[in-house]
């Protein structure tokens, strides 16, 4: 069967070698395990889950920057290289169609981390721009470093902050996290095994029992949250459930939260957050102003650039930069992408290696273009 290409691929494709950027074909299955540790849990519920003669897990590629990332580790390509892929991605119960088309770039080991932010950003809006010409782009910036840098300097206990890192581009979970810090939670009504499991802090044992108990339900293991996982988030929050923030550290955060200011202005609103409630978070907004420089330079109209502290996308892979584009009338983003310095090694990689890359939903593209997906 002929795949069906939008009627735009050429002009994609046409700015993908503009960009040095090499067309890579990534095979349609894939092991279902990267994505199953490593993808966000609304993403691990949309996969299409098959099995290998030899009972591997497999699936349908849902995205591909992990399969590009796979694939690189696998070849023991160089660095620093731009990947570019036009294909086709599978999700289930997902608003217009389970397969559709993605056009992106992944670049992976480019050292100076802020112009590889800045051109990732510009690449994925010269795309955007040359297939939609009459539309007004709006892009929408957030920073898990910048965030991850505030947690840290407000002296949150470690536990709270990788459970606030994990809800961070989920504002239903980041709302109802933080509201657990004001009410802290009694311990929850669990089965009287699991609770002596947990009170007794035994990780192994409480692992096993999960594990068991997904099989006498049917569940696979592997289908979504793991044993592994779901026990220590019980263990965490067991061991959280008595810590209570103080009050003008929570305060502090909020305050972070609500800081949107346009690109322009945003290191300065940063700053004046950070010196109003003395905390030291230099560092990050060194690396945040000099991203922004490099994205002035690349000529972006900086009047269409808003920072939003609590934006976030909620995949696991996110390690700094994030950013969307959208556009006026349409409530989803045309694309999305960001900075992600720990996957590869988390893949398989023997030794880190920076990345950045976008996604663009093309059938998205196509409607706003009065076509068919």
């Amino acid at each position: 069967m002929t795949t069906r290409y939008p009627s735009f691929a050429g002009e994609i494709l046409d700015l993908f070698a503009e960009r040095d950027a090499v067309l890579t074909d990534i095979a349609i299955i894939q092991p279902a395990d990267p994505f199953l540790d490593m993808a966000g849990e609304d993403l691990r519920r949309r996969i299409f889950l098959t099995e290998s003669e030899t009972g591997q897990t497999l699936c349908l590629r849902p995205e591909f920057t992990i399969p590009v990332c796979l694939d690189h580790i696998a070849t023991r390509a160089s660095t620093p290289r731009r990947y570019a892929y036009l294909g086709e991605v599978f999700r289930q119960r997902r608003e217009g169609g389970a397969e559709f088309f993605q056009a992106g770039i992944e670049d992976l080991g480019a050292e100076d981390r802020a112009a590889a932010d800045a051109r990732s950003l510009a690449d994925a809006h010269a795309i955007l721009s040359r297939v939609l010409p009459d539309r007004t782009l709006r892009v929408t910036l957030g920073d898990q470093a910048v965030f991850e840098a505030v947690l840290s300097a407000l002296g949150l206990p470690r536990g709270w902050q990788k459970r606030l890192t994990r809800a961070f581009g989920s504002p239903a979970m980041l709302e109802a996290t933080i509201a657990e810090f004001t009410n802290p939670q009694a311990a929850s009504n669990l089965p009287r095994e699991v609770a002596s499991l947990v009170a007794r802090r035994d990780e192994a044992a409480l692992t096993r029992h999960i594990e068991e108990a997904m099989q006498s339900a049917g569940l696979s293991p592997s289908a979504g949250r793991l044993p592994s996982e779901i026990a220590g988030r019980l263990l965490e929050k067991a061991e959280l459930r008595s810590v209570r923030l103080a009050d003008d550290a929570l305060d502090a955060l909020k305050s972070f939260l609500a800081i949107r200011a346009p690109l322009a202005e945003a290191g300065e609103r940063l700053a004046t957050f950070a010196d109003a409630v003395d905390i030291y978070v230099d560092e990050a907004l060194a690396g945040f102003a000099a991203r922004a420089m490099r994205i002035k330079n690349f000529g972006l109209p900086l009047e269409q650039i808003e920072y939003d502290a609590g934006f976030g996308r909620p995949l696991d892979y996110y390690t700094g930069f994030i950013f969307e584009i959208g556009t006026d009338g349409l409530s989803q983003p045309l694309a999305g992408g960001g900075r992600y310095d720990r996957l590869l090694t988390l893949l398989g990689a023997e030794s880190p290696i920076p990345g950045v890359g976008f996604s663009i939903w093309l059938d998205r593209v196509a409607a706003l273009r009065g076509e068919e997906p």
